[in-house]
């Protein structure tokens, strides 16, 4: 507990300056929820005090367990929750009882309840199946995004599809029935060429416009005003490439990219580096926040990765968040367990100022209300 304090008492003057000396702005949802709103200020004073560090499917499973409540590999290395959680819509669509990865709709639901409660972050992306044919999210076989906008001839099935994903999310309830606040990431690495939305089977008019008919659909059809839209990109070199499908400032909270360290490690971090410089430039103009909603090294085979690669190269750039990927199977898995070769440099991360897991990020009540040590 001691610790914890210590912390509010560092980073509060961060805090209070950033409030002082800049000015904070709304949610593109200008009928945004209470927390909704007070999350998003939370999220702008923090910028330079810390990266909000999170974990894809956190609490749901890892690396020789699953569905065990209370349970993570981050916590059960350093002690402390992340301080954000990654979830994924995918199959809801079909109205599965599981998603993508296998976890019960109904254990996620409890898992992002607990998250709130703690004063975690939740966010969701969506590996949605390809409308038009109802194959994976992986098929490029077709100009989908074309066929779902309005008047397109499988429209009607994307509208569907839609509300079963707006229909769980408006069921995202906090302890007072309020509505837990969700940072919704659609249309990930759509800059890539890998899923049914991506660059190579839309034109950026087209992409933009059926970005624009989600968004509004959710928040103005389905009245979800809950949600904190993250545009998250994969791979660009300009701001020009950036910014050449982006929807527009009225249609985006959060402005971000999906890196993963492979091979080289020089090339990930120098292009993060430079990646993350572009986004800056681009958030300062538009008034956005930075963040990194995918990243890692998978099975993370070199020791000091967190405070060599990592927490440097973060550090120096305005950045929100950063959250791992998931702990999926012993040879998939992007945060280390006991007796992984990176343990001991995770705990070093986690200790770092620079980074806010749960038990740091949960004092400084987020949502605008103070959460019970």
């Amino acid at each position: 507990m001691k610790n914890i304090f210590g912390y509010v008492a560092f980073v509060l003057p961060f805090i209070c300056s950033g409030a002082a000396n800049a000015q904070l702005y709304n949610p593109c949802d200008k009928q945004a929820t209470h927390e909704t709103r007070q999350l998003f200020y939370s999220m702008q004073r923090l910028v330079g005090a810390g990266a909000i560090f999170g974990h894809h499917d956190d609490t749901a499973y890892g690396i020789g367990w699953c569905y065990e409540p209370n349970h993570s590999d981050v916590k059960t290395v350093t002690g402390s929750y992340p301080g954000l959680y990654g979830w994924d819509l995918a199959k809801i669509e079909h109205d599965s009882t599981r998603d993508i990865n296998g976890i019960p709709f109904k254990l996620q639901k409890k898992l992002v309840r607990e998250a709130y409660d703690r004063g975690g972050i939740n966010t969701f992306c969506w590996h949605m199946d390809n409308p038009a044919n109802g194959k994976t999210a992986w098929d490029t076989s077709m100009r989908t995004v074309k066929e779902l906008l309005p008047g397109g001839a499988y429209h009607h099935v994307y509208v569907k599809w839609l509300e079963k994903g707006a229909d769980y999310m408006a069921g995202l309830k906090g302890p007072n029935g309020e509505a837990i606040p969700i940072l919704f990431r659609p249309f990930h690495e759509l800059t890539g060429n890998w899923f049914w939305w991506c660059a190579n089977t839309s034109t950026p008019e087209e992409f933009k416009d059926l970005w624009r008919f989600t968004v509004d659909y959710m928040r103005h059809t389905k009245k979800l005003h809950n949600l904190l839209i993250v545009f998250s990109a994969a791979d660009f070199d300009s701001e020009a490439d950036f910014m050449l499908r982006y929807p527009g400032d009225d249609y985006a909270d959060l402005i971000g990219f999906d890196n993963y360290c492979y091979n080289s490690v020089p090339d990930y971090q120098k292009k993060l580096d430079m990646r993350l410089g572009i986004l800056d430039a681009i958030a300062a103009k538009n008034h956005k926040l930075v963040c990194l909603p995918e990243t890692g090294y998978e099975q993370i085979p070199q020791a000091d990765w967190w405070t060599k690669v990592l927490l440097p190269t973060i550090a120096k750039h305005k950045t929100s968040y950063v959250m791992a990927w998931r702990n999926g199977r012993a040879d998939h898995y992007y945060v280390p367990y006991p007796g992984q070769v990176s343990e001991e440099d995770f705990k070093q991360f986690f200790n770092s100022p620079q980074v806010l897991f749960e038990n740091r990020l949960a004092p400084l009540a987020v949502y605008g209300r103070y959460i019970a040590p």
